[in-house]
């Protein structure tokens, strides 16, 4: 009998590109006591964070929309709207994310405000977010954003009301749970009231 919930029995890398996957064997110890050999795959790109700007004079938000090959190829052509997010890349999660937020929102932040954060599909992607929302202001603003060219990014910033951002939560035009999580979050707190 082993003490410990999990044993790694084995891992195997079967991809190692972008991100890594692996096919892991374990003992898994069940909670009725008996011990079950299981194998499941994780895919590994590292840790991210997400901001959703906020403008409460205006009750304004800023996000983005762009062309997310994952979901085209699963019957979503349209690109999709989304809070401003990118990928740790052995930085602290606030440093990531006023990078991000200056090249893909052309916003420059001051202050930022850690909210939570959560795993988006944890029975199979290790990445966790840190969630962050910031106000903003138009003085803020130091570019035009887009994102950057040399990896691929084409990205549109959008400015919706809060409001409007709910009513396409509604109407399934926004459909990205991160992006949903922060908008939710934001009127759940009424911090658009000033």
């Amino acid at each position: 009998m082993i003490d410990e919930p999990i044993i790694i029995r084995s891992v195997e890398v079967l991809s190692d590109d972008w991100a890594t996957l692996k096919k892991v064997t374990f003992d898994y110890r069940r909670r009725d006591g008996r011990i079950e050999t299981q194998v499941r795959q994780t895919y590994d790109r590292g840790h991210g964070a997400v901001i959703l700007p906020y403008d409460p004079a205006r009750g304004t938000i800023l996000l983005v929309r762009q062309f997310r090959l994952p979901a085209y190829v699963t019957g979503h052509p349209e690109p999709l709207v989304e809070a401003c997010a990118g990928l740790l890349d052995d930085r602290d999660p606030e440093t990531c994310i006023l990078r991000e937020t200056e090249e893909e929102l052309g916003y420059r932040l001051n202050r930022i405000e850690r909210v939570f954060h959560a795993y988006m599909s944890p029975g199979s992607v290790t990445e966790r977010l840190m969630f962050f929302i910031a106000r903003y202001t138009p003085g803020d603003r130091i570019g035009g954003g887009g994102g950057d060219a040399g990896e691929g990014e084409d990205i549109e910033v959008l400015e919706p009301t809060l409001g409007e951002a709910l009513a396409m939560i509604d109407r399934g035009e926004i459909i990205d749970g991160k992006t949903i999580m922060l908008v939710q979050h934001l009127a759940l707190k009424g911090l658009m009231d000033g």
